[in-house]
């Protein structure tokens, strides 16, 4: 068994509340879960407006089915067009 997990650091630069904030999160990380069958929650940077850090994680037989997965999940963040990729870790265990 293979666990793949990912932090994602983003910029939100449009953002001018906490609630347009959310909901920005709330279609990407639902869109994510559905096309990936992956987990994903918002883990830092809550109370700050134009910021947000993602955790993902993905768990398969095959490492790497896990890395594609992943890889997949970052291009799908790079071409958000609310939000800007600024940094990710990918971590396999």
């Amino acid at each position: 068994m293979t666990l793949g997990t990912l932090m994602i650091d983003l910029h939100l630069p449009d953002c001018r509340s906490l609630k347009q904030k959310r909901s920005i999160l709330k279609r990407l990380t639902a869109r994510l879960r559905r096309d990936f069958n992956i987990s994903v929650a918002e883990v830092g940077k809550q109370d700050l407006l134009q910021s947000a850090r993602l955790a993902v994680a993905a768990v398969s037989n095959d490492r790497s089915f896990t890395n594609a997965v992943l890889s997949k999940v970052v291009d799908t963040v790079e071409r958000e067009a609310a939000c800007y990729l600024q940094n990710y870790e990918l971590e396999m265990l």
